[in-house]
């Protein structure tokens, strides 16, 4: 099997990790591979900002978490934090979700553990989230696709679950 069908095959969703930091020749070459996935007319109208600052993923877990009603830590103690934002528009969360993937993609096959947080969308239409997008440099024109984190595992991920019959439908001719 080719290594990276090996890879897709399988990434898990990581929600639990080491203290090791993500070096940064690796969490380099995963950034990279976000911005080389497809977009729609091959415009790469979306914008990655790369949390590793302690205080900051605090907050943004914060923001996260209230999101969701919650006081929990959404981003499991992950020392890495990328939010992918697309510009506003017709293809924005598939685009967004594009480079979500690649990143997730990326960091398996580089023994680095991932998973997709939820809510970046509405924790960006917070007078705290404009906020953080005017600090970035960002403004009002970019949405929230997704929460990229990223770390090292603390424990061996699950088997894959069996796939459900039926999500194939074959045309031929």
């Amino acid at each position: 099997m080719e290594s990276t069908v090996k890879d897709l095959l399988g990434r898990r969703s990581c929600r639990s990790y080491s203290g090791k930091r993500v070096e940064p020749a690796v969490l380099d070459a995963i950034i990279e591979a976000g911005l080389y996935a497809p977009s729609a007319m091959g415009r790469q109208d979306t914008v990655l900002v790369v949390v590793e600052k302690e205080e900051e993923i605090r907050d943004l877990s914060r923001m996260n978490a209230a999101v969701m009603g919650s006081d929990t830590d959404p981003f499991y103690g992950a020392p890495v934090v990328i939010i992918v934002f697309a510009k506003k528009g017709s293809n924005a969360f598939q685009d967004g979700s594009l480079v979500m993937g690649n990143l997730m993609n990326a960091a398996h096959a580089l023994g680095v553990g991932s998973c997709w947080i939820n809510r970046a969308y509405e924790m960006f239409l917070t007078d705290e989230g404009r906020s953080k997008l005017k600090e970035w440099g960002l403004d009002e024109s970019w949405i929230g696709v997704g929460n990229c984190i990223l770390g090292y595992s603390a424990e061996d991920a699950a088997p894959p679950q069996p796939r459900k019959p039926g999500r194939v439908i074959r045309i031929t001719g």
